[in-house]
């Protein structure tokens, strides 16, 4: 019930009452019913809260408002930061102020104060006036501190270890410095980063949260920093710092077991920036007084895992006082080249704690440890043993058929934790410089009981917030959306991989773009996907060609292949989409232009049947049905990618006013277009590969003739069905499959699709148990035994892609994109497979939008959240009769204009606000 209607609901009573008891109505006049409050909240400074390290001349700034009420719009806001956040909010001693601008945007405002200087830290706070001439109160202050712009503001060293030989896969270096303060610390700030990965100590703790740090950037061009606040570590008097590296993505084994990749050597950059109590500054830069020595850590790997030897640890090395007197003096490197940005995306982080599901004895007769959820992180185990036994942990996605440890599809990863206890004491460890991707826990060298009380795992990813919520009222859809959310954390380290188990966890571009448009619904990664991206323009060829990988490990060769190369443009409208983000667009519109033109270059009129391509990867090869493999041409997929690419640049060139682009690649598209009808398509319509995928590609990048669609749309179905309404694609298919099919009326074979629970389906993996996404269709085949183990990961998160046709069909929920971002809402579920109820929450810049919809004995309820300052257009599916809006009908509603209805649909403009909608829903006619 919305404000309006309580304010109704409250006068009928007042009035009966005053009817019942005779009581004068003047007394209940004299109650004045306020209304709700409106606030600004969530304020963000490129996409983060609070951010110490910014690195952008005019930073984005956003924030939602907050109000119960319907039809809150803003209509203008105004926008004050400041030098000091007591002044700022006593309305004084501004640098930069808006005034009051007319305007309802409240996203991605640009910062338009005078030039900051590295270092500095200004404050900002918001208020908003809205559509019934109310103003907010000022919003809570907010900070951004900028991070250090020039190079001239690095007075550190880059400072490497006394080894001269290749110590790949050797003894993690440790570096240390003590020093002393005699004045009492204001402020101090870490500038840190690391060829390898790196942990820091201040005074015996740990700085920050950040596993794996700097990242993973193309660092031949580009090596993050990290900006850690550390005042609380600081202390007048003694003081020590260290920082242990470990080999990470810089120097340590990767894809066919190369190594070395970017260097080396490892080395670390620090500096340790002060402000006195009195004003006055100090900085402590890693230099040649530095100490280095090597400690407990004696290999770390991201395949292979760590060995620690316990024995060799050095008590309090990181702690004031320490005797250092052994440890070797560090050299410096002056060649190392000026290439340092500040870190963008979230940073990796520990979450979610897993204790052990049950623990038992397999038919081998090895100890293993069920975790019951197949994550990526580590064991953070708390055991006793005698000083020199060894402990090693293995890690497993699954068991085999007869039940056993099964690690063959690691290839050469051996996911491996080595521990060597130094006395009987208890010990706890987790480990450092590795992560490891499994369910399953062998633990060899260790004869005591394993439980929850000495035994955990937890999750390590990037740490983005979970924007989006899924359910329906079946159990097999939740857990496959479980498994979706999964398997995104999983391979969201840092750069979106592949699969984070065996020896590759690459940036594979292929599984990101199929998967980006799940991605920004279930989680914030618009930072994440931005950072990528600019690594992709770094490692990108001159003539364009795009890498197999970002950021790219692999030979010259390995690039220019469709539906992998194309997430150069799908990736950035995407998020430009989600986010309303048109500066991802600026930012990659050059490279978006590199790789068409690479495209044209070798084409021949204008069709691009040239050079290698993954084709539709792995689709659904074995098969027993009459008409065939669903093998599709790897030339038509090209051409439709091809043409795919260059409506997204379209699209990207009038948002950013490049009318010239336009009119250019428009006419490109249309031969492109032309080419693909003549040599994959007959005149009546038919595609030379008559597979699910081509008839997908084509019909969901719009390159079949209007007067062709619909029947090539009933031949997709056709073939559905003579696979007994199976999906056949591979990973570039897959995405689109049920989009199609929806688009063209036929909701209800995609959901036979999606309810499909054998194989090939989005429910068998679930049937047998996964928790994650499998890379597969058939990973564990229908007899139990194990696809090729070469190329099976049960944790590929590529399928997963049909995670956006559940929260943009099944829920409903998706974004205008004339108006993007969610500022215009579109709300048009549409029930079936036999589903009772789905529930859709999306978390989005403007706040939050939920569409939940059920059915009960034929009536259909539907209610919606849509946030303020934004619209949305409702689309009721199947109505028959009367549409009741929080019990009142829909049409006497202020709040609902524009209503339509078109065929058995109803559909309406609403506001901001709540809405409860119920009717009798249409039974769903027969398949055609």
């Amino acid at each position: 019930m919305n404000y309006i209607q309580q304010v109704s609901v409250l006068k009928k009573v007042c009035f009966s009452i005053v009817l019942l008891f005779s009581v004068s109505l003047s007394c209940f006049c004299q109650v004045k019913l306020l209304p709700p409050p409106i606030t600004v909240d969530n304020l963000i400074c490129e996409y983060k809260t609070n951010p110490i390290s910014v690195a952008v001349a005019n930073p984005r700034l956003s924030w939602k408002l907050v109000c119960p009420e319907r039809g809150i719009q803003q209509t203008s806001y105004e926008i004050r930061v400041g030098s000091n956040a007591v002044s700022l909010t006593k309305g004084k001693d501004f640098i930069w102020g808006t005034g009051r601008i007319y305007s309802d945007q409240s996203i991605q405002i640009y910062y338009g104060g005078p030039m900051l200087a590295s270092r500095q830290k200004v404050y900002w706070q918001v208020r908003v006036w809205d559509n019934k001439n109310r103003v907010t109160p000022w919003s809570m202050v907010n900070f951004w501190k900028m991070g250090l712009l020039n190079r001239a503001d690095w007075s550190a060293k880059w400072i490497q270890d006394t080894y001269v030989s290749d110590t790949t896969g050797g003894p993690a270096p440790m570096f240390r410095k003590s020093f002393k303060l005699d004045k009492k610390v204001r402020a101090a700030h870490l500038y840190i980063t690391a060829h390898g990965v790196f942990e820091a100590q201040i005074n015996g703790k740990r700085v920050g949260s950040d596993y794996f740090a700097p990242g993973w950037t193309s660092y031949n061009k580009r090596i993050q920093y990290n900006v850690y606040d550390v005042t609380s570590s600081i202390q007048k008097g003694d003081n020590a710092i260290g920082v242990t590296i470990g080999d990470g993505w810089y120097r340590g084994y990767t894809y066919n077991r190369k190594k070395n990749v970017y260097g080396k050597k490892l080395a670390l950059l620090c500096q340790l920036e002060l402000v006195y109590t009195n004003g006055k500054r100090e900085i402590i830069n890693s230099d040649k007084s530095w100490k280095v020595a090597y400690g407990p850590i004696r290999s770390s790997s991201f395949f292979d895992g760590e060995v620690y030897d316990a024995r060799k640890e050095k008590i309090g090395w990181t702690n004031p006082g320490y005797k250092d007197m052994t440890w070797d003096t560090v050299k410096t490197d002056s060649t190392i080249k000026d290439n340092l940005i500040a870190t963008a995306g979230p940073t990796v982080k520990k979450h979610e704690k897993f204790l052990p599901l049950k623990v038992f004895t397999t038919p081998a007769g090895e100890q293993v440890v069920d975790f019951g959820q197949n994550l990526v992180g580590w064991v953070q185990f708390k055991l006793k043993a005698k000083a020199g036994d060894t402990i090693k942990l293995y890690h497993a996605e699954v068991l085999d058929q007869k039940g056993n440890f099964y690690t063959k599809n690691l290839r050469t990863a051996k996911q491996e934790i080595t521990y060597v206890f130094k006395d009987d004491s208890l010990a706890t460890f987790e480990p450092h410089f590795t992560f490891q991707g499994f369910r399953f826990l062998k633990v060899v060298g260790y004869t005591g009981p394993l439980d929850s009380t000495n035994l955990a795992a937890y999750a390590v990813y990037s740490d983005m917030a979970q924007t989006g919520k899924f359910s329906t009222s079946n159990p097999l859809v939740n857990q496959l959306q479980h498994n979706i959310q999964w398997g995104q954390k999983g391979n969201f380290i840092d750069v979106p991989t592949d699969c984070p188990q065996r020896d590759e966890r690459m940036g594979w571009t292929g599984d990101a773009q199929a998967f980006c448009r799940t991605a920004t619904f279930n989680m914030d990664v618009a930072g994440f996907y931005t950072k990528w991206l600019k690594d992709l323009t770094a490692d990108q060829h001159k003539d364009g060609a795009v890498p197999y990988v970002i950021p790219n490990m692999l030979d010259s060769a390995s690039s220019a292949a469709s539906g992998w190369s194309d997430v150069a443009t799908i990736a950035p409208w995407n998020i430009y989409l989600a986010y309303n983000d048109k500066q991802v667009l600026q930012q990659q519109y050059e490279s978006m232009k590199a790789w068409v033109g690479y495209i044209q270059l070798h084409s021949r009129n204008y069709l691009w049947d040239t050079g290698n391509h993954f084709g539709d990867w792995l689709f659904y090869a074995g098969t027993n049905y009459e008409d065939g493999a669903a093998l599709t041409d790897k030339n038509l997929i090209a051409q439709a990618f091809y043409a795919h690419s260059t409506q997204l640049l379209i699209n990207a060139a009038k948002i950013l006013g490049k009318s010239d682009d336009v009119q250019k690649y428009s006419q490109l598209l249309y031969n492109i277009k032309k080419a693909f009808n003549s040599e994959y398509v007959t005149p009546n319509g038919r595609m030379i590969s008559g597979t699910q995928t081509s008839y997908v590609l084509a019909l969901n990048f719009d390159l079949l003739p209007e007067n062709l669609r619909v029947s090539a749309a009933k031949r997709l179905v056709k073939n559905i069905d003579d696979y007994d309404e199976h999906i056949t694609t591979g990973f570039l298919g897959t995405p689109y499959i049920c989009h199609v099919l929806s688009r063209f009326g036929f909701t209800d074979i995609a959901y036979d699709l999606l309810m499909k629970e054998s194989y090939p389906s989005w429910l068998y993996p679930v049937k047998n148990g996964a928790t994650t996404i499998w890379e597969r269709w058939d990973g564990i085949k229908p007899d139990g035994t194990f696809e090729d183990p070469e190329m099976n990961s049960f944790n590929h998160y590529a399928y997963g892609a049909i995670g956006d046709w559940m929260y943009r069909v099944i829920a409903g929920i998706n974004t205008d994109e004339a108006d993007p971002g969610f500022h215009k809402i579109i709300i048009a579920p549409k029930p079936g497979g036999k589903l009772t109820s789905a529930q859709g929450e999306l978390e989005t810049l403007y706040g939050k939008i939920k569409s939940a919809w059920s059915i009960n004995n034929g009536i259909f309820t539907l209610d919606i959240v849509v946030p303020p300052n934004t619209t949305a257009r409702v689309v009721l599916p199947s109505v028959t009769d009367q549409i009741t809006e929080s019990g009142l009908d829909f049409n006497t509603e202020q709040e609902i204009t524009d209503i339509k209805k078109v065929g058995n649909d109803e559909q309406m403009n609403v506001v901001s606000g709540s809405y409860h909608f119920v009717y009798t829903l249409k039974a769903p006619g027969k398949k055609i």
